[in-house]
């Protein structure tokens, strides 16, 4: 079952390498966003696999404050990306 693992860990590290060609040709802001948001959750994925197959309840943490930081920073993205919304909501 181990190897199952490992070759799962080892297809969402490939997913990681695809996503690369995104954020470094990404058209616009957003969709490079969307890139380092695949890279959040495939580092989750990984990460949960890993500690699985390592039998390490250590990785299952390291996972959980990676999704933490991955939602932090789509927001602060949002938040950046578009500031004139919350203008034009605040004077309506």
């Amino acid at each position: 079952m181990q190897i199952l693992y490992f070759a799962l860990a080892l297809f969402l590290l490939l997913n990681l390498v695809a996503g690369m060609w995104r954020v470094l040709r990404g058209p616009t802001a957003a969709d490079r966003m969307l890139a380092a948001q695949l890279f959040g959750t495939t580092s989750v994925a990984v990460l949960l696999v890993l500690a699985q197959a390592m039998n390490r309840g250590a990785l299952r943490d390291v996972a959980l404050v990676f999704a933490l930081l991955a939602a932090v920073t789509a927001v602060a993205f949002v938040r950046r990306a578009w500031p004139d919304r919350e203008a034009k909501h605040d004077t309506e």
